[in-house]
């Protein structure tokens, strides 16, 4: 049955985006509406999140990540089997500058937020240079090969798993890779800091500060933004002092991540509904604190 669906998707990107894009929102109607457990967690973050916006304003909201999210699945098709000549036309650069100059001194540490574009992010960057990323395995053995597949067909990166620890990323950022790296989302307590997000405390992953500050990586912000016709991947400038002192202590690691979820932030009010409200970002809670995902 996967290799069906990946078949189905497949041909999706075979057609004409504008086509695959009334699809995905069809698709992401029919998600809201049967995704019941999705649905709930979404409307779980965007009220924790948004607490002052009107409920008939979040569930719209909602439905408009649902369209965007069921958009960038269908998106798939192109992103990991069109040709090297179509995916840079649909996936753009902006302000590639600041990524450039960033790798000139050296390895560079491209902080990639969860937003719908990821993926196509993701792949446009490693078509940019050898490099590393991160990769989630997936029960699904097809899935799994597939996914391992369209991520490795341009300039062979190193894919890593959480389960991989920081050395091998350490060794290879040492010998000047840069790190497609993903910085948000709920790993659990270890190796984490329970810092703000949107006012909420969020388990928030220490690992970026503590890779910049052992390898002298620059960290470089990359978003990428699902547009009418592809995407655009947006660098930003290389942030100063970060981590702002040169030790792991538990203040320090916690500004840094305070640092990283400020900047996500201001990245969701310009796009809100291209954030991944489905994910669990308040699972993991403070000593004391009561589940936020509990069915009642």
């Amino acid at each position: 049955m996967t290799r069906f669906w990946l078949r189905v998707l497949r041909l999706f990107g075979l057609l004409p985006l504008p086509v695959t894009r009334a699809c995905g929102a069809a698709l992401g109607m029919l998600l809201y509406g049967i995704a019941r457990q999705r649905r709930r967690v979404a409307r779980i973050n965007l009220r924790a999140c948004f607490p002052d916006m009107p409920e008939r304003s979040r569930r719209r909201l909602a439905r408009a990540h649902f369209r965007a999210f069921a958009q960038s699945v269908l998106d798939r098709g192109l992103i990991w089997w069109a040709s090297k000549e179509r995916i840079e036309k649909h996936i753009r650069w902006v302000d590639l500058h600041h990524f450039e100059a960033a790798h000139a001194r050296g390895p560079v540490i491209v902080l990639a937020p969860h937003f719908v574009g990821l993926d196509a992010g993701g792949i446009r960057f490693s078509m940019l240079m050898h490099a590393i990323s991160m990769y989630s395995r997936q029960k699904n053995r097809v899935l799994d090969a597939t996914i391992l597949e369209a991520r490795s067909r341009f300039n062979k990166p190193i894919l890593l798993s959480r389960q991989d620890g920081m050395r091998p990323a350490v060794r290879a950022m040492r010998r000047g890779l840069s790190f497609y790296y993903l910085p948000d989302m709920d790993f659990g307590a270890r190796d984490a800091s329970f810092v703000s997000f949107f006012g909420v405390l969020a388990a928030t992953i220490t690992a970026p500060a503590r890779l910049a500050r052992i390898t002298k990586a620059s960290v470089v912000p990359c978003v990428t933004r699902l547009t009418k016709d592809g995407y655009e991947a947006r660098f930003y400038p290389a942030w100063d002092d970060f981590p702002d002192a040169d030790d792991d202590s538990p203040a320090t690691l916690a500004r840094a991540a305070r640092r990283m979820n400020e900047f996500i932030e201001e990245r969701v009010a310009e796009m809100p509904a291209q954030y991944l409200w489905t994910h669990k970002r308040f699972k993991t809670r403070p000593p004391g604190d009561a589940p936020m995902y509990r069915k009642a």
